[in-house]
């Protein structure tokens, strides 16, 4: 804290207060106010300030130094570097009489207390404080005043109560506002604490890392991987959805590609052809005729023949996948009834063996759904078999192995015999 917080006369040379702004006349009076009566009336000093007009109020306290004497507002050097005071006058009076007494002890020595090999670098607020080197006798003076007695006081010197309190009062302050700001950072710090707790609490429902505990984790190098598709035995094994009444366009496209011939013997080319707008895997289908055709179960058995598709060209026969009214149509021109069980033929008055699309996708009640790949076996092994030239063939011992030309679509039971279900031709082999 400056020196500007304290109350007191101007210093010589000048009727106003440079600190405060406030302008006094040498008769104790402020300027632009007419002074007491009785009072001499001086006008303003060269510093170029007009007097003021309707300033504070003046307020003389008890121990107030207002208008001492310029002639006795001089400090005195000494030897040593001790500086001491010259008399000063006896307590003035103004008008009426009243006397005003020098300086209150107790104020100044709150302010001017010494402290003893204190300086500059031993305040620890140094910034904060205003360490004067050289003093201001004029300013002194105007300081101190007078005693109530008219002997002036005794000065201690300077830099005492008045730098301690503000030392003391910055570091309050200073102490303050560390309370306060480590208070803020705790709050925030259990703030989030909080926050996240509240996110752990509740289950995890809203958390990024629970979100993705039953996600797949990507694998090594990239995306996770495909998952792998079903199998031949997987999809042979399947049922597929078709409505047994479906009559579908009635037109047929040769499934592409080529499968060679893998045995010896006749050989015998086929093709594949699938109805149009059945939804079935037509792929599938050539797949499953070309391997069941030339399994060693099969009609391929020791060598006697040898099966081969083509897509193009001149076949033996085609092997026509269609729905059961295309199916129909086809098995009438041959003379046979297939609309009544839904099943297949060999149309022999035409190139088509007809495999009855309802009966490919869903299977018998003679085999049930859990026997899908063995009944299409059986299904394409018994009507390749008529185009062969075999015919239907009963069982005839109780629980033994249906034959392969038996009509196993609709039934195991015949005349009492009731026979397994069996796809091969020579199933022992």
């Amino acid at each position: 804290m400056g020196r500007h917080s304290r109350k007191g006369p101007a210093p010589k040379g000048s009727d106003s207060d440079s600190k405060s702004g406030i302008g006094t006349d040498r008769a104790g009076g402020r300027l632009g106010r007419p002074a007491a009566p009785g009072a001499e009336q001086h006008t303003p000093s060269g510093y170029g300030i007009p007097p003021a007009r309707g300033g504070h109020p003046e307020q003389r306290e008890p121990g107030g130094g207002w208008g001492v004497p310029q002639q006795y507002q001089n400090w005195q050097g000494a030897p040593g570097g001790q500086r001491v005071q010259t008399p000063q006058p006896p307590p003035r009076t103004v008008a009426g009489g009243a006397r005003i007494p020098g300086p209150r002890r107790e104020f100044v020595e709150a302010f001017d207390q010494p402290q003893q090999g204190r300086g500059p670098q031993d305040d620890p607020y140094s910034s904060t404080t205003t360490w004067d080197v050289e003093p201001d006798p004029a300013f002194d003076a105007y300081m101190d005043g007078a005693g109530e007695d008219g002997v002036p006081e005794e000065r201690p010197a300077k830099g005492g109560k008045g730098r301690t309190f503000t030392g003391i009062a910055a570091a309050a302050v200073t102490t303050v506002l560390a309370v306060v700001v480590a208070g803020q950072v705790a709050a925030d710090n259990h703030g989030h604490s909080s926050a996240q707790s509240a996110g752990q609490d509740r289950g995890g429902a809203e958390s990024p890392a629970s979100r993705s505990q039953n996600r797949q984790a990507p694998q090594k190098g990239g995306a996770a991987a495909p998952a792998a598709p079903p199998s031949y035995r997987q999809l042979m094994a399947s049922q597929f959805a078709l409505a047994p009444k479906l009559k579908a366009s009635g037109k047929f496209e040769a499934v592409p590609g080529f499968d060679k011939a893998p045995g010896k013997g006749r050989k015998i080319r086929y093709r594949v052809d699938v109805e149009r707008g059945l939804g079935l895997d037509g792929a599938l289908f050539a797949k499953a005729v070309q391997e069941t055709l030339n399994d060693d179960r099969s009609w391929a058995h020791g060598g006697a023949m040898t099966f081969e598709r083509i897509s193009s060209g001149d076949p033996e026969f085609v092997i026509t996948l269609a729905s059961p009214g295309t199916t129909d149509d086809w098995c009438a021109k041959s003379g046979l009834d297939t609309s009544a069980d839904n099943v297949s033929c060999d149309s022999a008055s035409t190139d088509r063996v007809m495999i009855n699309a309802y009966r490919w996708a869903q299977g018998s009640e003679t085999y049930g759904p859990q026997a899908m790949l063995t009944y299409r076996q059986m299904l394409i092994n018994h009507e390749v078999g008529h185009r062969l030239g075999h015919g239907h063939v009963t069982c005839r011992t109780p629980g033994a192995l249906a034959p392969v030309m038996q009509q196993q679509t609709k039934s195991l039971d015949i005349d009492g015999i009731k026979c397994r279900p069996n796809p091969w031709v020579y199933p022992g082999s």
